[in-house]
């Protein structure tokens, strides 16, 4: 299995950069931080329409937290520039699938 190196965050927003949202792309993930760069300007031109104002980045991927990254975290600011960064949720879960089932009548 390929490791993925970097991710293509592209976000569309009105005139005003008061509303803005995720837009899908083709390939937004790339084996190395160069492909995503070279790739960066098609990807604008594909998309170029769907919004008043586009901007992308590309997102470094730590490859020792691949599987743990769960969330985009991103902010358009009101110049246009885009703050974005990968990130782990804090929630924890754990499950203990041997536990014995209560008898509510007889716990101590």
């Amino acid at each position: 299995m390929e490791h993925i190196a970097a991710l293509l965050l592209v976000i569309g927003c009105s005139n005003t950069m008061a509303d803005c949202r995720e837009l899908q792309v083709p390939v937004s993930v790339f084996a190395s931080a160069e492909q995503c760069v070279a790739e960066r300007p098609f990807v604008l031109g594909e998309v170029q329409g769907q919004a008043d104002h586009i901007v992308a980045k590309c997102l470094a991927v730590d490859p020792a937290l691949e599987d743990d990254y769960d969330q985009i975290v991103w902010n358009v600011r009101a110049d246009g520039t885009l703050d974005a960064s990968l990130a782990i949720s804090s929630l924890l879960m754990a499950s203990n699938t041997a536990r014995p089932e209560k008898d509510y009548l007889h716990q101590q």
